[in-house]
This record gives structure tokens, C-alpha cells and sequence, in this order.
């Protein structure tokens, strides 16, 4: 698979979490959906962060220099997110809050990506994107793995 399409895939899946938790009363159910939606977003952080991002700064042109700049800093602020629910009670108006916060992040983020660095990345060839693919997918899965396995 394409490294593109990997990632537009991730997009989907996480923004469907995300969808789950808004129709999701019971708070621990709440918890679990979350609990997901932080191992996704880590794990697909992750392999944009070590293999997907430096592909693209690959390129050396300005245009991809300055969107993997951004790319990083909207990865930072998700971060930040994610690192304060655990803290909230699903039950506050604050998680909720915190929640529609994160998605719009998500939303903005994985649209800009889809919409411009990933047309940009057809520069690398299909060859090239489907050996990202693999790689980040080997990746994607290894982390899963082990951030099941400490949970």
C-alpha cells in the first residue's frame, strides 16, 4: 500500500473514533474509545514523525520543507491534548470540550496533508510510496504492539 494511502486510511479510521466517542454516553465506554484514539494518533504521529516527514524533506523544495515544519507543529499541539485527558473525567464538560478540540486538530491537520503535502508526495514515485507504505505499516504495527502490551 501506498504511503498516501495508508495514511488517508488512519485519517479515516481515527475520525470514525472520534465520531464513536461523540454518540457514547457511558464513561467508561468513553475511556476505552479514547484509549484508542491516543494509541492511533501515537502510532500514526510516530511513522509520519520517523519515516513519512523525512521522505518528504527528501524532496528539498521549500513548499515540503515549510508543510513538515507546520506538520510537526500541529503533531506538538495534539500532543499536548492528548497528554491532558487522561486527567479529565469523561463525565466533565471539560472532556467533552477537550474532545471536540483534539477532532477539529485532527480534522485540520489530516485535511491539509490529504489535500496538499500528499499531492506533493507523488513526487517521490509509486515506487518509492509503496515502500514507505510498507515500512510505516511494519512500524504502525510494532507500536500498536507494544503499547497494547503496556496497557
Amino acid at each position: 500500500m501506498k504511503a498516501t494511502d495508508l495514511l488517508k486510511k488512519q485519517h479515516k479510521d481515527v475520525k470514525s473514533l472520534f465520531k464513536k466517542i461523540e454518540g457514547t454516553e457511558d464513561s467508561r465506554q468513553r475511556r476505552r474509545i479514547l484509549d484508542e484514539v491516543t494509541r492511533s494518533l501515537e502510532a500514526h504521529t510516530l511513522i509520519e514523525e520517523e519515516i513519512f516527514y523525512p521522505a518528504m524533506r527528501g524532496l528539498d523544495t521549500r513548499k515540503a520543507e515549510e508543510m513538515v515544519a507546520e506538520a510537526y507543529e500541529e503533531h506538538h499541539v495534539v500532543k499536548l491534548v492528548l497528554a491532558e485527558l487522561p486527567r479529565v473525567n469523561p463525565e466533565d464538560e471539560r472532556f467533552e470540550a477537550k474532545m471536540t478540540v483534539l477532532s477539529e486538530l485532527v480534522e485540520h491537520h489530516a485535511g491539509e496533508e490529504e489535500k496538499e503535502m500528499f499531492k506533493l508526495a507523488q513526487k517521490l514515485g509509486k515506487a518509492e510510496l509503496e515502500a514507505l507504505g510498507e515500512q510505516m505499516e511494519e512500524r504502525f504495527e510494532a507500536f500498536r504492539k507494544k503499547a497494547s502490551a503496556a496497557a
